[in-house]
C-alpha cells in the first residue's frame, strides 16, 4: 500500500526565503526552492508546492492543497473556509506581526479616518478594506493596486499598505492614520484533508517541529559544573523565571547545571558565572525547543 502524500504549499516571493530556513531548522531540507515551483523535500510524505501567499489559502480550501502557509490577512481577503491549525511568529524580517496600514503622503491635511469620506483608496488589500470603512460607515473608493503602493499615495487620497517596520512609508514620505488589519503567518489546511487521520498527523508533526524552531530563536543551552556549596548563589544569577536542571557528577562535592536562556543575556551572564565559580561552561546553539 502507497503512503498518502501530504501536498503541501510553501509562499513564494518575500516570505520564501524565511520560510525554507525555517523548515531547515524544525528538520526538513527543501532543495531547489529557488529555481522551481516545485521543489524537492527530504520527506517522500510531503510534496512541496511554491505560491505566492496571495493565493494560497483559495488552493487550501478548494482542496488542491491539503495544507499552506499564508498570511492571516490573504484568509481574510480571500474568505477562505480553512482550518488555521496554527500561528507562526515569523516574517520576511521579524518576528512581529505585519500590519496593514492607512496611510497618507505626510503633506496632507487628513488627520483622521473621517478626513478620507467621498477619497480613493488604494491597496493590494481590497476586500479588507472595504470592510474597513463599511464598518467605519465611511463611504470611500477602494482601488486595486498592482504592487508599489507607496508610489501611488499622492495621486489617490490614501493607501493602505502592509508595513511590518513602517520604514519604507517613512522613505516615501508617508505618515500612518490607522491600522486595519493584524496579520501573522498561519499554518492552514484543508477540511477534508483535516479529516483524514494520516493527513492530519502529519500536518500537526509540521506545526510542533515549525513552533520548536521558531521557539529556539534568539535562544542557547548553558551548560556548567559547580562545587555543592556555591549552588544557591549561582541559581541566584541565572534569570529567574529559568528552571534549571541540575544533575550529580562522578565527584560528590560539584553538580552540573543546565539550562536554556536568551542569546542576549549571555555575554554578561557567563563571566557572571565564572566569576562566581563555575567552571566547564559551555553554550551551544538550538535548533528547536519543545516545551
Amino acid at each position: 500500500m502507497s503512503k498518502k502524500v501530504l501536498k503541501l504549499g510553501i509562499p513564494a516571493g518575500s516570505l520564501q526565503k524565511a520560510t525554507i530556513e525555517l523548515f531547515d531548522k524544525a528538520g526538513f531540507g527543501i532543495l531547489d526552492s529557488g529555481r522551481s515551483y516545485l521543489p524537492r523535500m527530504d520527506d517522500e510524505e510531503i510534496e512541496a508546492v511554491c505560491l505566492r501567499a496571495q493565493e494560497m489559502s483559495r488552493y487550501v480550501a478548494d482542496g488542491v492543497l491539503d495544507a499552506g502557509i499564508t498570511g492571516y490577512d490573504w484568509i481574510m481577503e480571500n474568505g477562505s473556509d480553512v482550518v488555521d491549525v496554527c500561528e507562526l511568529a515569523y516574517s520576511k524580517r521579524t518576528s512581529n506581526p505585519a500590519r496593514w496600514v492607512l496611510a497618507v503622503p505626510n503633506e496632507s491635511q487628513v488627520s483622521d479616518v473621517k478626513g478620507l469620506a467621498g477619497g480613493i483608496i488604494a491597496t493590494e488589500l481590497v476586500k479588507v478594506t472595504e470592510k474597513y470603512f463599511a464598518e467605519k460607515n465611511i463611504k470611500v473608493k477602494v482601488e486595486f493596486s498592482w504592487g508599489a503602493t507607496e508610489v501611488k499615495a499622492r495621486l489617490v487620497d490614501a493607501i493602505v499598505e502592509l508595513t511590518e517596520t513602517g520604514t519604507s512609508l517613512r522613505a516615501n514620505d508617508l505618515r500612518i492614520i490607522d491600522t486595519v488589519i493584524t496579520s501573522t503567518t498561519r499554518l492552514i489546511a484543508n477540511k477534508k484533508a483535516w479529516e483524514d487521520k494520516v493527513k492530519r498527523q502529519k500536518i500537526e508533526n509540521i506545526s510542533i517541529l515549525l513552533n520548536a524552531a521558531i521557539e529556539a530563536r534568539g535562544k542557547v543551552g548553558l551548560k556548567m559544573n559547580i562545587k555543592k556549596g556555591a549552588l544557591e548563589s549561582i541559581l541566584k544569577i541565572l534569570p529567574a523565571e529559568k528552571s534549571p536542571t541540575v544533575s550529580s557528577l562522578a565527584d560528590s562535592d560539584y553538580v552540573a547545571i543546565e539550562v536554556i536562556i536568551d542569546e542576549k543575556i549571555e555575554r554578561t551572564l557567563v563571566p557572571a558565572l565564572k566569576r562566581a565559580g563555575a567552571s566547564g561552561i559551555i553554550t551551544y546553539p538550538l535548533n528547536k525547543v519543545i516545551h
